[in-house]
């Protein structure tokens, strides 16, 4: 069997018997590179020097999970939360249906809202969750809201920013994983607007959304509202701390647009994150006695998404290494007969069980760029659909893996009374909602881009 098949076999089986996914990926390598043979040292060898490549991404993770805590320190999450109770106050919404109906859309719009910006312009990831959903909880529960619509509305937030819009977390994902390894293995991609590779998977993905919000979960579903609502927000709200929030914030996002336009060789994430945090620091909004526990707490969030990244990046420099990629691609070739239909579908589907396995999209690029890049070329798609194929190969399974934080992060808003099941009310419905149609529209970008 090719050294590079079973590797990713080893790996998969790994994740699925839940073995954590770093060891999955260390040992898959392990394999791969044995198999091929290049021997125990080389293999070693070639896993560190990939490991380097992930440095960077992870650190800018590192930081922006200190900035989200800084955000969320502030009380800015908080108060949002505080805003939309008051809008959505329980005794004006009993008057008349009407008024129920405005606060049911008005409530999945806001949270729309805040988790599209959470990836760009107050990018804290998941970390908004636990501080706004779970005092709507019994706002939710009194509108008889579907918390499996919410579900979708947060993943759908989390998931298609970041593989559609080139800012925050988007700009990780698409430049610094995506247009990085396709060049890293021969393509330049320069050239290729971003937006327009990936707008047909988006489409995808907004249909999943209406599908879910207007079809399947519009039907009301009934709630305890007397359940107890475990509510980790702070009680007080200092309103010169949510100033200053919103001043780093603005900063943190002008600061990477400029440094984006400008075609700026520094990283403008890095940048703009520093940016926030100093000034969360020199305004007082976040004490010196209490930087250390806010930044470590944030840099812990994000540190085993930053961990699976670096040794996604030592899996493919292994896989690389072995030498087997180039005959793996002609095989493949060869087997698909030049129908590009059937080769589109085989790696976008392959893409959503690596993604599944793992848990993060982020650290599936890595792994399948190597191999599909030089398979693209075979197959004769554009550069504009090979980074359509490749994004969208990677974003598949983020919605609907039981082990991705787009999943887990929105459980544990919805969950805080205990009236939310993982499986059942987040995986389930992510998983059909948006992969199966970004898995259509990713096919379709394939064959007309």
């Amino acid at each position: 069997m090719n050294a590079v098949v079973l590797s990713v076999l080893v790996m998969l089986v790994l994740s699925v018997l839940r073995v954590h996914v770093v060891l999955a990926l260390f040992l898959g390598a392990l394999v791969g590179g044995l198999t091929a043979g290049l021997g125990l040292e080389a293999t070693m060898v070639a896993f560190q020097d990939g490991l380097a490549g992930g440095a960077k991404i992870a650190l800018s993770y590192a930081l922006l999970g200190a900035f989200a805590m800084a955000v969320a320190h502030s009380g800015l999450p908080q108060l949002l939360a505080n805003w939309l109770i008051a809008k959505l106050d329980a005794d004006d919404m009993s008057t008349s249906q009407k008024v129920k109906a405005w606060a049911k859309w008005g409530m999945l719009t806001g949270v729309l809202v805040m988790s599209i910006m959470s990836q760009n312009l107050i990018p804290v990831h998941i970390a908004f969750i636990p501080l706004l959903i779970p005092p709507l909880l019994v706002v939710m529960s009194r509108l008889r809201l579907d918390r499996r619509a919410m579900a979708c509305v947060l993943t759908f937030g989390l998931v298609t920013t970041y593989m559609f819009l080139p800012i925050g977390f988007g700009k990780i994902f698409l430049y610094d994983i995506l247009y990085a390894n396709i060049t890293k293995s021969g393509l330049d991609v320069s050239d290729v607007p971003v937006m327009e590779a990936m707008w047909i998977p988006a489409l995808g993905m907004v249909l999943g959304l209406v599908l879910a919000v207007g079809v399947t979960y519009r039907r009301p579903r009934d709630y305890d509202p007397t359940a107890v609502v475990d509510v980790e927000a702070p009680t007080a709200i200092d309103r010169k701390k949510v100033a200053i929030a919103l001043v780093a914030i603005v900063a943190c996002f002008a600061i990477q647009t400029w440094l984006t336009i400008v075609g700026s060789s520094a990283d403008s994430l890095l940048v703009g994150a520093l940016v926030g945090l100093c000034l969360f620091v020199v305004t007082g909004a976040v004490r010196w006695k209490d930087a250390e526990h806010v930044f470590t707490g944030g840099m812990k969030m994000m540190a085993l998404i930053g961990f699976i990244m670096i040794s996604a990046q030592g899996f493919a420099a292994v896989m690389q290494a072995t030498g087997e990629i180039g005959p793996l691609v002609e095989g493949t070739a060869d087997l698909f007969a030049g129908n590009r239909a059937v080769a589109a579908f085989a790696m976008l589907f392959v893409g959503l069980l690596v993604t599944m396995g793992i848990g993060s999209s982020f650290s599936t690029l890595p792994i399948i760029t190597a191999i599909y890049v030089p398979l693209c070329v075979a197959m004769g798609f554009s550069p504009l659909a090979t980074v359509s194929i490749i994004g969208t190969a990677g974003a598949l399974g983020d919605a609907g893996s039981p082990a991705s934080d787009s999943t887990l992060g929105p459980t544990a808003g919805l969950n805080a009374d205990g009236q939310h099941d993982h499986i059942r009310d987040t995986v389930i419905p992510t998983f059909l909602h948006f992969n199966l149609p970004l898995l259509a529209a990713g096919w379709v970008a394939a064959m007309v881009l």
